[in-house]
């Protein structure tokens, strides 16, 4: 019987990060899960040229300092373009000093493109912002509520809700306990909350002509609107003394340095005067700013005119300077550079971050409205679908790096778009993080604009970053959305790709049935599409519910089906997995032999592929195989290993599946304290994913050492 001393081991990092495995060869490295972030700190930056709002900014001073519990919610409610986000990040940057554990923001988008973000939505953001590992965040509204309230109980945070529609999204969002303040954008009253949770109120009014002419100073210089008062005082009149509408004029009397106010008055009262004698009268949303907005829009050049109605085109809230490279229909990213910054330095547009920007709802109003009227409609479905396109083929490339075996579909031409190069699966993890919400918003605008074939691939290349993530919601969502576009167009591969991702929902949920239901057609419309891929992991899907049920002799004919579709068609990856299945059958069965044979085959074919994850995962119940054989020593050497391997992956649940299983064969090896240490962190691992029950059972063996 072997024994080996575990002092011996090494490790990198600190030692909250230690994952203890008894025998390695050599360092383990893995990040602490309790400092894999850091503290949130979620603001965006704040709004140049913010005229001093003092009431407004001394009722939310006030709120933030009584002792109340009635403190711990301020709404700041009013007219679009009227300065509310940019008064409360003015605000919020002034006081987040006094909040040491972090502050959350998210854009509700309560009145922006496309649908608005649920509750549930927004709490699993934040719970990921305050490190839930993603497999562990609930799965229903109620669920995520409750955790985040737990999480910040007792906790000093800044919580900033912007652009809520209603107060039944806001609530969930609500911390239980004073030590947080949260603070409410709307245009809505949202009463309810005033009444209900004892909210302070902030109605934004528009500012008052002096501020408004104060801000005019802030943008074109004091020294020139104090030349010319009275002028000044009829340019903030003629922009309804809203914010939003005197920087964007603003923006442009800046490029003209020569221009009299009193002539930029005379120019927009004619532009005022045009737009009467166009349009019916009737009330909307930019009756009051189109004027503006359109003296302001007529200043800019043919080129940037254009590239301006294109934005339109978007269907989020944020977008990248690539994305734009697509609507615009160039390959040259300095020159849509140039034309995104000359967008941006008249105040038409926002530059969030680098390379990202963002349009206010009344411009994106404005920019789609001068696209109706401007472009035709060849011309804006020829926008859409390039925008459409690129999303779509930048997904694939982040697919091809991160998940190089997974289904492949043809997509649409490369050859006129600009697609990211992604370095590493990191960075096109990260980019789907920040994109997921597009993509979201793309495929609802794909299904819309009637783009039925983007529409079911896109969800096809996005599968594994939806999964990897655990966005469960969205993965089934997706999927149902792509199969039916799939159906309109009667394209049978299409309808199979997303019936197949369908299954593998329904049999994460355990609804059975269903999941047979989806893999079976499936596996007929693949195999009249001659996909082997999908044929084959169909076939196999099908085997794991019949595995699940217990009709083992079911699923072994599945899982031997699918291993000669693998071999026919050349799906080593496939292969691999039904071979993995097949020994998995025979060790629960007593034929250990086999279950080795089986499962070394499967460990070759992985690394035969450079598929390093799959070799790993290959490893676990080909170890137990050799372990219940009383080769205890050659399953020690692959779990090290294969522990190694899901550390670099920030698999958590599988390192913790491989953790415990290491204790088992240490145990079984007459090595007690090397067991111990292993379950024990095993445990650590299971209670950080919030699986307590697979916890306490390995602290309980720990305990009684067996």
């Amino acid at each position: 019987m072997e024994m080996q001393n575990s002092s011996n081991n090494e490790f990198i990092g600190d030692a909250g990060a230690v994952v203890q495995i008894g025998t390695m060869h050599g360092p383990i490295s893995l990040t602490s899960p309790k400092q894999a972030l850091p503290l949130p700190r979620q603001l965006p930056l704040p709004v140049g040229g913010f005229v001093n709002r003092v009431d407004s900014l001394a009722i939310l001073d006030h709120s933030l300092t009584t002792e109340s519990g009635t403190s711990a919610v301020s709404t700041v409610t009013g007219a679009p373009g009227v300065g509310k986000t940019a008064l409360v990040v003015h605000w919020a940057h002034r006081v987040r000093g006094r909040f040491p554990d972090g502050d959350l923001y998210i854009d509700l988008g309560g009145f922006g493109p496309g649908a608005p973000l649920s509750a549930a939505q927004a709490l699993d953001g934040f719970l990921r912002a305050l490190n839930v590992p993603k497999e562990s965040i609930p799965v229903t509204l109620a669920e995520r509520s409750a955790l985040f309230r737990s999480l910040v109980d007792g906790k000093r945070m800044l919580v900033v809700l912007d652009n809520a529609d209603n107060t039944a999204t806001v609530r969930p969002l609500l911390p239980g306990a004073p030590g947080c303040f949260v603070v409410i954008t709307s245009r809505s009253s949202l009463s309810g909350l005033v009444t209900r949770e004892g909210a302070a109120r902030v109605t934004l009014r528009l500012l008052s002509p002096a501020e408004a002419v104060t801000l005019l100073g802030q943008v074109i210089g004091t020294a020139r609107v104090a030349s010319e008062p009275e002028a000044a005082a009829h340019i903030a009149a003629l922009c309804g003394y809203l914010p939003l509408v005197l920087r964007v004029v603003a923006g442009r009397v800046v490029d003209r340095p020569g221009l009299a106010l009193a002539d930029l008055v005379a120019e927009l009262e004619g532009e005022q005067h045009r737009l009467d004698f166009l349009t019916s009268g009737d009330e909307d949303e930019l009756s009051d700013v189109r004027a503006a907005f359109s003296w302001s829009y007529h200043a800019l050049s043919p080129e940037s005119q254009e590239a301006f109605r294109l934005i339109g085109v978007h269907p989020g809230q944020e977008f990248s300077t690539e994305a734009a490279m697509a609507m615009f229909d160039s390959i040259d990213q300095r020159a849509t550079r140039r034309l995104l910054d000359t967008l941006s330095s008249t105040h038409l547009l926002q530059e969030v971050s680098s390379g990202r920007y963002r349009l206010h709802d009344l411009l994106r109003t404005y920019a789609q409205e001068r696209l109706r009227e401007e472009t035709s409609p060849r011309d804006r479905t020829l926008a859409v679908r390039r925008l459409l396109s690129w999303y779509l083929l930048t997904a694939d490339a982040g697919r091809r790096v991160i998940l190089p075996h997974s289904h492949e579909v043809d997509t649409v031409p490369v050859e006129r778009f600009v697609i990211p190069a992604f370095t590493d699966a990191e960075a096109a993890m990260a980019w789907f993080e920040v994109e997921r919400r597009n993509i979201l918003l793309a495929l609802e605008q794909a299904m819309d604009a009637g783009q039925y074939d983007i529409a079911w691939k896109l969800p096809v290349v996005t599968d594994g970053f939806f999964e990897l993530h655990s966005y469960w919601e969205d993965w089934e969502n997706v999927h149902r959305t792509g199969a039916e576009a799939a159906r309109v167009l009667g394209d049978r591969l299409g309808e199979a790709s997303n019936l197949f991702a369908l299954g593998d929902a329904d049999m994460r949920g355990d609804r059975r049935e269903s999941a047979i239901a989806n893999y079976e057609s499936a596996v007929a419309y693949a195999r009249e599409a001659d996909d082997a891929w999908l044929t084959g992991f169909s076939l196999r899907g099908i085997g794991m519910v019949q595995e699940q049920m217990g009709d083992r002799e079911e699923a072994r004919e599945y899982f031997e089906a699918a291993l000669e579709v693998f071999r026919g068609g050349g799906v080593p990856r496939g292969e691999g997995m039904a071979l993995l299945s097949l020994g998995n059958l025979a060790a629960d069965l007593g034929r250990l032999d086999e279950a080795v044979s089986l499962g070394t085959r499967a460990v070759e074919v992985f690394a035969g592929i450079n598929d390093e994850w799959s070799q790993a995962w290959g490893t676990l119940p080909l170890a137990r195989a050799l372990m219940e054989l009383g080769q205890g020593a050659e399953a020690r050497e692959s779990l090290t290993r294969a522990a190694r391997t899901f550390g670099r992956f920030k698999d958590q649940r599988s390192l913790a599946m491989t953790v415990a299983t290491l204790g088992d064969v240490h145990h079984r090896l007459g090595d007690a304290t090397a067991a111990r240490d292993s379950w024990l962190s095993a445990a650590e691992l299971y209670a950080f994913l919030g699986e307590n029950v697979e916890g306490e059972l390995l602290r309980e063996k720990a305990r009684e050492g067996a």
